[in-house]
């Protein structure tokens, strides 16, 4: 049995990549804030696939304030450097016990829950989560977002997309490549349609 994704991540050598701190704080930051929302709506739509992504995420914040430890101790060279980035460590920290917190939350999956309140809330919700892939034979390859006209067509809001191990948060203006992850937000009957598009089951978005 193949092990999960996050599983495999937690395995992988990290590579320090010089970069910004201010962009690694914004990255972790939206990888934090997306966890949260991602992981309630695991719990609430009792969806595995979601779930996976934020034990994968969670994986990434990790690395990410690991690397985020290492830029610090290379940019500190005199006391009030040190004072100065220690607040910065402080976000990151703060960002990657959010990313804990979610993490914990989705595995509530693997607890045999019976609350009288969550098939009551299931119906009653207007709008899904979903994890979707771009196959190579979909109209979308090559195409943006606002240009297929998703949210219009079908009532689904991508509010991210992986690339690889790469996220994308609110992807407006991104073109659309094969392998490319989708987390899509809306109605059940537009995500089924947006989902059979995405894998080239149906030629039309309309």
């Amino acid at each position: 049995m193949k092990e999960p994704r996050w599983k495999e991540a937690e395995f992988e050598e990290i590579e320090y990549k010089p970069t910004s701190i201010k962009e690694l704080l914004v990255e972790m930051k939206n990888i934090s804030e997306l966890m949260v929302y991602l992981a309630y709506s695991a719990i609430l739509f009792n969806n595995s696939d979601i779930a996976e992504e934020v034990r994968y995420l969670e994986v990434h914040i990790e690395k990410l304030n690991y690397q985020m430890r290492i830029m610090a101790m290379l940019a500190a060279r005199t006391k009030e450097d040190a004072e100065k980035l220690s607040g910065i460590l402080q976000m990151a920290e703060a960002a990657k016990m959010i990313s804990g917190a979610a993490g914990d939350i989705v595995k509530l999956l693997s607890v045999k829950l019976k609350h009288p309140l969550l098939p009551r809330l299931l119906k009653e919700s207007d709008e899904m989560i979903r994890k979707m892939v771009v196959e190579g034979e979909s109209p979308a390859v090559g195409r943006s977002l606002p240009e297929l006209h998703v949210a219009s067509e079908t009532g689904v809001r991508i509010v991210a997309l992986r690339r690889g191990k790469r996220w994308m948060y609110n992807p407006k203006n991104i073109t659309l490549e094969k392998g490319d992850v989708a987390i899509g937000v809306g109605p059940e009957e537009g995500l089924e349609h947006l989902d059979k598009f995405l894998k080239g089951k149906i030629r039309v978005l309309e």
